[in-house]
């Protein structure tokens, strides 16, 4: 009998006759992107967004996508918003509206559109008119007042002050600005002196804000939503519409090198301050999710300070007596990543990294029993509301889709890109296990390519990937996709090494402070077991590739173990340990690796693994990659390692994209990119 998962894998093969193609790097460009799912308050209709490619704007363009939750043969519809484009759908409590975010004529505002029971919708009406661009928001829920994250200078009472303050310096003829303590830039911009910050409004009878913004993180030093990937997941507004409770790092001078977020209350109607209720944990408290009867507040939780990869467990709040314990669940070694209450409080749906999959599970609240809801594949959102449970799954064969759980079979809801993929022929993934460091178990996937033929060897990608705490699982990718290898002839390898999430928290662990070895282990007993295994890999021609942590780790393999490699391509990796401690923007990463010191206070640790020390044995052919605005590994430390390799002679290119940051975004610069790495590595393994 054919599981659900072994269904959902072959989706897009069963998708209409066409001749057999193999995935382009253009057609990786040009998919739709499926996110965000958000079902209606009776669970009947979904709203989710879909982000399509317009390839000759070299931009990516929202729209918002209504489908049937409940029925048999759902048939998904776009809805009709007007020009703009349109993003994060949110439900009226009524379910007689959607809410949603759009830049049309000026700054990012909240609209209101009209949806009855059949998903027709009426004329989107404009809720909010205020001078700043609106970064999220979420809706009461008694539907009279509305919450809205802007980025605005803590020390002004309103939005009009931030705007005036702006304009002045936009005016200003001088271009310096003075800083006096970091951070002075993060991810990919420079700090401008403006935090996010939460603001209440009411809603009058027709759902459009009245009266001033109420502030409710007066002269609050820091982020909700947090920099630089936050949403509005990290606030909640109680079931009965009075209060607010928001994670935040209060900056103060450790900001850079304090993982210390907290959970702080503030009354909706903004009379008083934010109140601290996680003061007691000194680490990562993140993710508030009341429960339906507004008694419990659920939460995720780091327990060590400084460390951005602990394991994130299940925290229950009182909120009436304020009695905090962690859920102690059975047998899971695991850390959530998403958190929902069921609709009627009887279970929490969590996602979390599970051997090579992300994976849905339900969670008994009072007795901590788990049951693991899917198996395989890269679960991301997930909703639920009356008895209906979506999640959105991609996986290393099919991108996003959001599907409806139920037994035996979820239900699949969406159908994006299906002309786009008919007719593509895709590689099949196997996953497999080794012995690695300490004679413990690793895994690792390999690939053939997508139009293999029996008894024949294939020139290899060994793909390494980032974090170091990461996956390379079963997960879809618009950059780093091994179908793309797979379709220009090559299998691909990519391992999970020691560090790598979803195997138990002692596993991620074991990096910390060996960057250099136990990984580096793992990666060649890893490629040695997949030549055992897999007969299709050429073993004389392999290139290694990888980003970030995998970059560091290229630099590092390139002068302790480039004998198997035929050429190698780093994206903004670690080139100079030692350097990277004084140049990253996030200290407390760089901190934490190398022995919870700082460059000054034990410089042995930056140099015990720093590639800089090995150049006088780099040899091997190598692209390089790295763009102007990564600011979390700066372009110089890039511009190094290529300078190393040609003052050496070693064959190497070096490209850059001057309006790119850590990750390649910008439509056209992602298939230059694609392209520019296959012609790098068919270079160097044609026979």
């Amino acid at each position: 009998m054919r599981t659900q998962y072994a269904l959902l894998a072959s989706a897009f093969l069963l998708a209409p006759a066409a001749a057999a193609r193999t995935l382009t790097p253009h057609d990786l460009v040009m998919l739709d992107r499926i996110s965000d799912p958000h079902l209606s308050p009776d669970g009947t209709q979904l709203a989710y967004d879909v982000r399509s490619t317009d390839y000759a704007a070299n931009k990516g363009v929202h729209a918002i996508w209504l489908v049937c939750a409940t029925c048999d043969k759902p048939a998904p519809h776009k809805l009709e918003t007007g020009a703009g484009g349109s993003t994060h759908p949110r439900w009226s409590p009524d379910g007689r509206a959607l809410y949603f975010l759009s830049a049309r004529g000026g700054p990012t505002q909240v609209y209101r559109i009209g949806v009855d029971a059949s998903g027709s919708s009426l004329s989107p009406v404009q809720v909010t008119h205020l001078p700043l661009d609106v970064g999220t928001f979420r809706l009461a829920p008694d539907g009279k007042k509305l919450v809205v994250s802007m980025a605005v200078f803590p020390d002004c009472d309103t939005p009009e002050c931030t705007k005036k303050r702006l304009d002045a310096r936009a005016a200003d003829k001088a271009s310096g600005t003075l800083y006096t303590k970091l951070f002075v830039r993060h991810w990919d911009e420079w700090a401008d002196g403006t935090r996010n910050q939460l603001f209440s409004l009411a809603l009058d009878a027709h759902g459009a804000a009245t009266g001033a913004a109420i502030p409710l993180m007066r002269g609050f030093d820091g982020d909700t939503p947090s920099k630089p990937f936050g949403d509005d997941s990290d606030y909640a507004i109680s079931p009965n519409s009075a209060t607010v409770i928001f994670s935040a790092r209060e900056a103060g001078l450790s900001e850079p090198w304090s993982t210390n977020f907290d959970l702080f209350q503030v009354p909706l109607n903004g009379a008083g301050k934010p109140h601290d209720i996680t003061a007691k944990n000194p680490a990562w408290d993140a993710a508030p999710n009341f429960s339906p009867d507004g008694g419990t507040l659920a939460y995720k939780a780091m327990k060590r300070p400084g460390f951005e990869s602990d394991r994130f467990s299940i925290m229950l709040h009182n909120l009436k007596t304020g009695a905090t314990h962690e859920l102690m669940v059975k047998n899971w070694d695991h850390s959530v990543d998403a958190l929902r209450w069921a609709a009627d409080g009887s279970a929490l749906y969590v996602t979390a990294e599970d051997t090579g999959s992300q994976k849905l599970f339900s969670i008994d609240p009072a007795t901590g029993d788990v049951t693991t809801l899917t198996q395989s594949g890269h679960v991301t959102d997930i909703d639920t509301a009356g008895k209906t449970l979506v999640y959105a799954r991609d996986s290393l064969t099919s991108p996003t889709q959001i599907f409806r759980w139920a037994q035996p079979q979820s239900i699949r809801l969406t159908n994006a890109d299906a002309e786009k993929l008919a007719g593509i022929d895709f590689a099949q993934p196997t996953q497999f296990t080794f012995s690695g460091w300490n004679n413990e178990t690793v895994h690792g996937f390999a690939m053939p390519p997508a139009e293999a033929k029996k008894g024949a060897k294939y020139p290899v990608a060994f793909l390494i990937h980032g974090g170091p705490q990461g996956s390379f699982g079963d997960s879809w990718s618009y950059r780093w996709n091994p179908q793309t290898y797979a379709a220009a002839g090559f299998a691909t390898v990519f391992v999970d090494f020691h560090g790598s999430t979803g195997y138990g928290q002692a596993f991620t662990d074991s990096i910390s402070g060996h960057w250099g070895d136990r990984p580096l282990i793992d990666l060649q007993d890893g490629w040695k077991a997949a030549l055992a295994k897999f007969p299709y890999l050429d073993a004389n021609r392999a290139c290694a590739l990888g980003a970030s942590y995998g970059g560091f780790m290229i630099y590092w393999i390139e002068g302790t173990w480039g004998a198997p490699w035929k050429c190698l391509v780093d994206h903004d990796g670690v080139f100079d340990n030692f350097m990277m401690g004084y140049a990253t923007e996030e200290l407390w990463f760089s901190e934490w690796e190398n022995g919870h010191a700082t460059p000054w206070e034990n410089p042995a640790n930056y140099e015990r693994f720093n590639p800089a020390n090995h150049v006088v044995d780099w040899k091997t052919p190598m692209l390089v990659i790295h763009s102007a605005h990564d600011y979390r590994i700066p372009l110089e430390q890039g511009l190094a390692a290529f300078t190393a390799l040609q003052r050496k002679g070693v064959p190497s290119e070096f490209l850059t994209f001057p309006d790119e940051n850590h990750w390649v975004l910008r439509p056209q610069n992602s298939e230059m990119w694609q392209k520019t790495v296959l012609a790098w590595i068919e270079r160097w393994t044609k026979k």
